[in-house]
C-alpha cells in the first residue's frame, strides 16, 4: 500500500478509493474493517461509531504524512461512523467528520459514513464494456435525468433505483437514447442543490437506495442497450461541516484561506488543483464512476472554472486546473479506452478535445453553449425581427466553428429551471404557434452536426420549469397537442439513429453543405447531410408565413422524397406536407427543386436521385 500513499501525495493516484475508506478485510485469521484517512494537519483522529455506542477509539498514524488507520473486528457493514479528528492549534475536536471516502452515507439530514458491505457487485454488462471501445462515427443521443423528479409515487416519494430501471429502460428504448446522463448522484446534502454540492464522491446518494442498487441500474442499463454517464462536479465542493472543508482544520483538498481563491461563485469551495492530493482525489473519484460504477463516461461540469481562475478569462488561466484535466483525462483514457469524457465548457477555447499529446485537453466532447445560446435566442424572436440580417446569420454562426472542437449539442436541465423558461416556452407567440416553431427548433436540434442531449420533460413540450422536488407532468399527453409533439420528437429520434449521415463522418467539411443561407427575408434556411449514398437535406421555414411554392437550389439534377415533416397533422400541425416526389428542374442555369414550407415548418428529404 506504500506505492498508493506515494502516487496519492504525488498527485499521480487514480485509485486512492482502494486504501482510503472503510474496507473489510481479515488481519490474523480475524474478519473486520479497516478504516484508513488522511488529515495531514491533525494531531490525533479517532473513530467515532455507532458498534460500541460512539465511543471514541484511537487511530494510529501509520505515516507521517499524516495518513491514520485502524481495523477493528466489531465494525461490520451497515454500522454508520465518522472520523473525530483534533488539529495541531486546539486540543479540542475540529468536529466529527464524515468520511471523504465513504462508499455510502446516511440519508439527509443525517450525515454519517455508513460501512459498506463486503464483496462487489457482480456485473453482467462485459459484452457491452467490450463493445463500447469505438469511433465518434456512432449516434449519441443522451438523456439528462434527476433520478429524483422524472417520477415519484403518488405518495410524493422516490423512485429507488432498482424501481427506476423497470420505468426507464422500456422509455429511454422506446426513445432511441443512446446513453443516459444522471445529474450528480454523488452524496449531497441538499436537495435543492440538485447535486452540484457535492459532500461525498465516492458514496452514491442514499436517496434513492444503498450502493448495491445503482450498480444493479447500471448493469440492466447495459444489459438494455444504453449507456450510462455520470456528471461530476470537479470545480467545486460543499461548505457543509461535516465534510471535506477544512477537513482536519485546515485547508486539505480547497485553497488555503489567505489566497482569496477559495470561495466560488456558488459560495461553495473551490479545489485547488495545485496541491497534488487534491489531483489524486479528483482523479480517484473519476475512476470511481467508471471502474467501480461501471459507468461509460463522464461529463465535468464547470470547465470553465477549471480553464480559467473563477471562471473568468480576464483574470487569466487556472494553470493548475488545466493541467489537472489534461492528466486526468489522459489517464482515463488509458485505463478505459471506451469511456466517453465530456466537458461543460461555455468557454471559445479551441483545444477542448483536441488529443493531450497535441495541447489539447483530451475530451472527447464539449457542450456547444453557443449553439444553444445563439439558437435560442433566435426562436424567442418575433417573425418580423427574424428578418434582421444580423439576427439570421447568428443561425449560420455554428458551422465557423464546428471544426475546432467535437461538439454536443444540449438542451439542458440549464434551459429549464430558475427563471429561464423552458425550451418551449422559450418560443415566440401564442399557444399552436409555440408547438410549431418547437418542432421545427427539435428538427434544427436533430439535423445539425453534433452530438446530442436533450433534458427529461423537453420531449413532453413542458411548459412548467423543472422543479426538483415534482415529477414531472405527465398528464401533459393527455393534451392533444403535447401528444402531437411527443410523436414528433421520438420520429426525429429514430430517424436520428437510423441515418449514418446524421452521425458519422461529422468533422469532414463534406459532409455538410448550406443549400439555403442567404434568405433572411423569407427566414428560411436548409443544409445537406452526406455519408457516402445517403443524403438528407434539412429545410426550415422560420417566418409566420407559409410558403407554397419556395425554390431549394442544387447544382445538379436530384429528386426529393419527403422523409418528415413537421407540420403533418398527427405531430399537430395543419397537413401541409410534401408527399409526392419532388424533381428538380433547370431555371436560370442552376437546378430548382419546389417545395411546399408550411408557416413555422420544418421537413427533411432524402435526395434519391
Amino acid at each position: 500500500m506504500a506505492s498508493i500513499i506515494r502516487s496519492f501525495l504525488n498527485g499521480t493516484c487514480f485509485n486512492a478509493y482502494e486504501y482510503f475508506g472503510a474496507h473489510a478485510t481479515i488481519r490474523r485469521g480475524q474478519q473486520g474493517t479497516v478504516f484508513r484517512v488522511y488529515a495531514p494537519h491533525a494531531q490525533r483522529v479517532e473513530l467515532v461509531s455507532n458498534f460500541n455506542g460512539w465511543m471514541p477509539v484511537p487511530m494510529s498514524k501509520v505515516h507521517s504524512c499524516g495518513v491514520y488507520e485502524v481495523f477493528l473486528t466489531d465494525a461490520q457493514p451497515g454500522h454508520l461512523y465518522k472520523y473525530r479528528i483534533y488539529n495541531e492549534n486546539s486540543v479540542s475536536p475540529v468536529r466529527d467528520r464524515c468520511d471523504p471516502f465513504a462508499r455510502a452515507s446516511e440519508v439527509r439530514p443525517a450525515n454519517s459514513s455508513i460501512v459498506p458491505a463486503a464483496g462487489r457487485f457482480t456485473f453482467r454488462d462485459s459484452r457491452w464494456r467490450k463493445e463500447q471501445a469505438g469511433s465518434y462515427d456512432k449516434p449519441i443521443y443522451i438523456y439528462e435525468l434527476h433520478v429524483g423528479s422524472w417520477k415519484r409515487h403518488s405518495d410524493g416519494s422516490f423512485y429507488g433505483y432498482r424501481e427506476l430501471a423497470k420505468a426507464l429502460i422500456p422509455y429511454c428504448r422506446e426513445h432511441y437514447f443512446t446513453h443516459v446522463e444522471f445529474l450528480p448522484l454523488a452524496e449531497h446534502p441538499v436537495d435543492g442543490s440538485w447535486g452540484y454540492q457535492c459532500t461525498g464522491y465516492f458514496s452514491v446518494t442514499s436517496r434513492y437506495g444503498a450502493p448495491e442498487d445503482f450498480l444493479y441500474l447500471v448493469d440492466r442499463l447495459h444489459r438494455a442497450g444504453i449507456g450510462v454517464i455520470m456528471d461530476l462536479v470537479a470545480a467545486h465542493f460543499a461548505l457543509d461541516e461535516h465534510a471535506l472543508a477544512h477537513f482536519d482544520g485546515a485547508s486539505v483538498y480547497e485553497y488555503d484561506d489567505a489566497s482569496g481563491l477559495r470561495t466560488s461563485e456558488w459560495g461553495s469551495c473551490n479545489f485547488d488543483y495545485g496541491k497534488s492530493v487534491t489531483r489524486s482525489f479528483m482523479q480517484s473519484a473519476a475512476d470511481f464512476w467508471i471502474n467501480y460504477c461501471h459507468c461509460d463516461g463522464i461529463r465535468f461540469d464547470a470547465v470553465c472554472n477549471l480553464l480559467y481562475v473563477q471562471g473568468d478569462a480576464g483574470r487569466g488561466e487556472n494553470t493548475e486546473g488545466m493541467a489537472f484535466l489534461r492528466q486526468c483525462n489522459r489517464g482515463i483514457r488509458q485505463r478505459y479506452p471506451y469511456a466517453l469524457l465530456i466537458a461543460e465548457d461555455s468557454t471559445p477555447y479551441d483545444k477542448t478535445t483536441a488529443p493531450v499529446e497535441s495541447g489539447g485537453l483530451g475530451f472527447d466532447y464539449k457542450w456547444d453553449l453557443g449553439w444553444t445560446y445563439d439558437t435560442l435566442k433566435f426562436f424567442a424572436l418575433s417573425p418580423k425581427k427574424r428578418k434582421n440580417a444580423e439576427e439570421y446569420e447568428k443561425l449560420l454562426f455554428s458551422m465557423h466553428y464546428f471544426y475546432q472542437n467535437r461538439y454536443l449539442l444540449p438542451f439542458s436541465h440549464d434551459e429549464a429551471a430558475r427563471g429561464r423558461k423552458t425550451i418551449l416556452d422559450k418560443m415566440w407567440g401564442e399557444y399552436e404557434q409555440k408547438f410549431a416553431q418547437c418542432r421545427a427548433l427539435f428538427t434544427y436540434f436533430y439535423l445539425h452536426p453534433g452530438k446530442k442531449l436533450t433534458f427529461m420533460g423537453n420531449e413532453l413540450g413542458h411548459f412548467r420549469e423543472w422543479q426538483e422536488y415534482r415529477e414531472m407532468d405527465w398528464m401533459l399527453l393527455d393534451f392533444p397537442m403535447h401528444k402531437g409533439f411527443y410523436r414528433y420528437v421520438k420520429a426525429l429520434s429514430r430517424l436520428y439513429t437510423d441515418s449514418p449521415s446524421l452521425y458519422r463522418n461529422e468533422t469532414d467539411p463534406e459532409a455538410f453543405r448550406w443549400v439555403v443561407a442567404d434568405d433572411p427575408e423569407h427566414s428560411v434556411l436548409a443544409f445537406e447531410r452526406r455519408d457516402g449514398e445517403e443524403a438528407l437535406v434539412c429545410v426550415l421555414n422560420l417566418s409566420d408565413r407559409p410558403l407554397p411554392d419556395y425554390a431549394l437550389p442544387f447544382a445538379e439534377p436530384v429528386m426529393l422524397r419527403e422523409v418528415i415533416n413537421s407540420d403533418t397533422m398527427q405531430y399537430g400541425g395543419t397537413g401541409m406536407t410534401n408527399d409526392w416526389a419532388i424533381y428538380s428542374r433547370e431555371e436560370s442555369q442552376r437546378h430548382v427543386a419546389h417545395i411546399s414550407l408550411a408557416a413555422f415548418g420544418a421537413c427533411v428529404f432524402r435526395i434519391v436521385g
